[in-house]
C-alpha cells in the first residue's frame, strides 16, 4: 500500500511538473547585425510576442495567436490599432534536410534539454537545437501556423516525432564550416498565471482597414 502511494504522488507530481506552461517567456535572438528581445505570453490556446525595441527598451509591435481557431492578428501600439496577419507561404528548401538526435544534454535558463541537430548541405547550414519538453505546448501549433521564414523555424519544422509540449530552449545556427550565424535562447522564464486582457489585442484599438 506504501508502494502504490508513493507511485500515486509520484504520478501526480510528474503530470504537474510537464503541465501546459502558462507564464511568460524572454528571448534573445542574435546575429551578425543585430540582437533583437521578444517576450511570449502564454495562456492555453492563446499566445502574444511582443517585439521590445533594441534602443527604446519598449513594446513596438506584437502578434496574437489563436492557436484553436489557427488566425494571427498584428498590433501596432504606437498607432493603437490592429488587423487581420496572414500566415505566409512555407518556404521551399533546396535539397534536404538531415535530422539526428544527440545523446548529450544540458539544462537551460533551468529547463533539461537534449540536443536535436539538423544539417542541409545544399543550403549550408547545420543548426543544433536544445529542446525542453516540459509542457510547452504552444510553441509547435504557433511555429507551424506562423510559417516565419528564418531558417531557425523552417528547419525546427524538419524534426518529426516529438514528444508533445517541445520546445527549444537554444538554438545555434552555422555553416558547415562552423561560422556562426544566429543563436536564439530563453533567457528568462517566468510560470505564472496570464490574465486573458494579456493575450487579446486592447480593447480600445480599432481595426486597421487597407
Amino acid at each position: 500500500m506504501k508502494k502504490l502511494k508513493l507511485f500515486i504522488a509520484s504520478l501526480a507530481f510528474s503530470t504537474a511538473a510537464f503541465a501546459q506552461f502558462e507564464g511568460t517567456l524572454e528571448f534573445r535572438m542574435e546575429t551578425k547585425k543585430d540582437t533583437t528581445t521578444n517576450v511570449y505570453y502564454v495562456k492555453g490556446n492563446n499566445v502574444k510576442l511582443d517585439q521590445i525595441g533594441r534602443k527604446s527598451g519598449k513594446v513596438e509591435g506584437s502578434f496574437v495567436f489563436d492557436l484553436g481557431e489557427k488566425k494571427i492578428k498584428f498590433v501596432n501600439p504606437a498607432r493603437k490599432v490592429w488587423g487581420d496577419h496572414k500566415s505566409e507561404t512555407p518556404p521551399a528548401i533546396k535539397g534536404s534536410c538531415e535530422v539526428t538526435k544527440g545523446k548529450a544534454s544540458k539544462v537551460v535558463c533551468g529547463k533539461k534539454c537534449v540536443d536535436y541537430i539538423v544539417k542541409n548541405t545544399e543550403e549550408n547550414t547545420v543548426i543544433t537545437y536544445w529542446i525542453s519538453t516540459e509542457g510547452f505546448n504552444f510553441f509547435s501549433p504557433l511555429v507551424q501556423l506562423w510559417n516565419r521564414k528564418d531558417k531557425q523555424s523552417v528547419y525546427f519544422n524538419q524534426i518529426k516525432d516529438l514528444p508533445k509540449g517541445s520546445m527549444p530552449m537554444l538554438s545555434t545556427e552555422a555553416d558547415l564550416s562552423g561560422a556562426a550565424v544566429s543563436k536564439l535562447e530563453v533567457i528568462k522564464v517566468d510560470k505564472k498565471a496570464i490574465e486573458a486582457s494579456q493575450v487579446s489585442v486592447p480593447g480600445d484599438y480599432k481595426k486597421y482597414e487597407q
